[in-house]
């Protein structure tokens, strides 16, 4: 009996085995729609969890190798109005007997030092309108800073302290930074001197609309920012977004929030894109971009749809203007630029970061997807935005920049609408101090310090060569007469 129940039992676990391999064999892999549907959760990998904690990548050797060259940027604003005193200007002369009356106000941020002889990058928006700026270093050492040249079109400045030694970063390379890289956020957010926050890179080539926001005045905004959860609030404009290897990767310009502080997400500056900028206003003052001459858009489903286009890729043209490097070169209205080089470009943001790390006279090759359907490089030569491909020399732009703005010769016409024999027009206006004490473009300098000014290299080398107090003529556009003082 006992053996029959055994060749029972042995018959029906032989059974069982192929059974069960068959429904093994047959079972479908995803029990789930969503597993079926979502490629990534084929290839996620079980891990056993051993009672340990994770350990995170380590921060404080970027941490101390930046620190140091961080600094806390200070600025005081002295917003000045005149007062004039008819009685005494009809004996005395324009000028006499009037007031001035001063308002104060001051601002910080940081900034980040890019060389041991003391420059030190930071935001324009940070110094703009500035009469004083200084810096404080981690040390706590006091240096007053000289604005070398601002750029509203990036929202970069230059500044310069007196000395040597100066502890400066290391310069990364921004292209080369990756989605969801960690990164460390440093500066001096509410006057809280060197402070460190971490998070990841979110995105690239962000373009939010700031700067054009931001600018009253005519300039062509560069906006393709790294975006980062970094912890980023007010005061930490102007300091260095770094690497884990503690190398400079952006400069932190923004948060988005609805309050004013940190709220999730903030952007930097590519430091490749810096990197240009600085080193321009560096040699030359000013910063010398190349243009492209075209009108672009990112390629929407609209887009592709209205202009038949193959697919979502590169970046529109809508517009080729007359003259400028595009037309030169034989691109068309409705062709799409797919490369600059062997970098595919699929929005306005990174094809407007790539050329706005070059200079007129440079030479570009564009993948362009013509109308019918044609891949042609075509090489671009840029020009800036007078059509011209030479670079400006340094002694050239000093007979028209003085104190952050350029100044162009009044026409006939203006003169007579004006009623005036001489004067000179200012053309444009960045970070400096005309801009502080109130001048805006289009403002016309009639006299310095009482005296008529024929020319723009006569009034360039009077601002940049008096030592003293000066009381400028101005008119606006208008044509009313006022008076702007500062000192030097």
């Amino acid at each position: 009996m006992k053996t029959s129940w055994k060749l029972i039992g042995l018959g029906f676990l032989g059974g069982m085995l192929p059974l069960s391999a068959y429904m093994l064999v047959s079972k479908p892999q995803f029990d789930k729609l969503s597993d079926q549907v979502i490629d990534g959760n084929r290839y996620a990998h079980a891990v056993n969890y051993d009672g340990n904690m994770a350990v995170g990548p380590s921060f404080v050797e970027a941490s101390e190798s930046t620190i140091n060259s961080v600094v806390h940027v200070t600025t005081k604003v002295v917003q000045t109005s005149f007062q004039r005193d008819l009685f005494q200007e009809f004996f005395y002369g324009p000028g006499a007997g009037g007031r001035e009356f001063k308002q104060y106000g001051s601002g910080s941020g940081s900034g980040v030092i890019i060389s041991s002889e003391g420059y030190i990058v930071t935001n324009n928006h940070v110094i703009e309108n500035a009469s004083e700026i200084e810096v404080i270093l981690n040390d706590n050492s006091k240096y007053v800073a000289k604005l070398v040249g601002a750029d509203p079109s990036t929202d970069i400045a230059v500044l310069k302290i007196e000395g040597k030694g100066f502890q400066p970063i290391k310069i990364g390379d921004s292209d080369n930074l990756h989605i969801g890289e960690w990164v460390l956020a440093v500066g001096n957010p509410f006057n809280l001197t060197s402070t460190v926050t971490a998070g990841i890179v979110s995105a690239k080539a962000r373009n939010i609309n700031l700067l054009a926001n931001r600018n009253k005045q005519e300039v062509v905004p560069i906006e393709s920012f790294i975006q980062t959860d970094a912890a980023v609030n007010p005061g930490n404009s102007g300091g260095a977004l770094v690497n884990t290897r503690g190398e400079l990767v952006g400069i932190n310009t923004a948060i988005a929030s609805q309050t004013g502080s940190y709220a999730g997400y903030s952007f930097a500056v590519p430091v490749n894109l810096v990197q240009k900028v600085m080193r321009d206003l560096i040699d030359y003052g000013i910063v010398q971009r190349g243009f492209l001459g075209v009108q672009i858009a990112d390629i929407s489903q609209e887009v592709k749809e209205t202009n038949k286009l193959p697919s979502t890729r590169g970046v529109f043209i809508s517009k080729v203007n007359p003259d400028g490097s595009a037309d030169a070169a034989g691109i068309k209205d409705g062709d799409v630029i797919l490369k600059i080089g062997t970098k595919d470009v699929n929005s306005v943001a990174e094809l407007q970061e790539e050329i706005g790390k070059r200079r007129p006279g440079d030479k570009v090759a564009l993948t362009i997807l013509q109308k019918d359907g044609d891949e042609v490089v075509k090489s671009v030569v840029l020009r800036n935005k007078e059509g011209e491909t030479k670079l400006v020399s340094k002694e050239e732009i000093a007979k028209n920049y003085s104190l952050g703005a350029t100044f162009t010769e009044l026409t006939s016409k203006e003169k007579r609408e004006l009623n005036i024999t001489y004067g000179v027009k200012i053309a444009s206006l960045n970070s400096g101090k005309l801009k502080a004490i109130g001048l805006q473009p289009g403002m016309i300098i009639t006299k310095v310090n009482n005296e008529a000014i024929e020319s723009v290299e006569q009034l360039t080398s009077k601002l940049n060569g008096v030592n003293k107090g000066v009381l400028l003529e101005v008119l606006s556009e208008s044509g009313k007469k006022d008076y702007y003082g500062f000192g030097l």
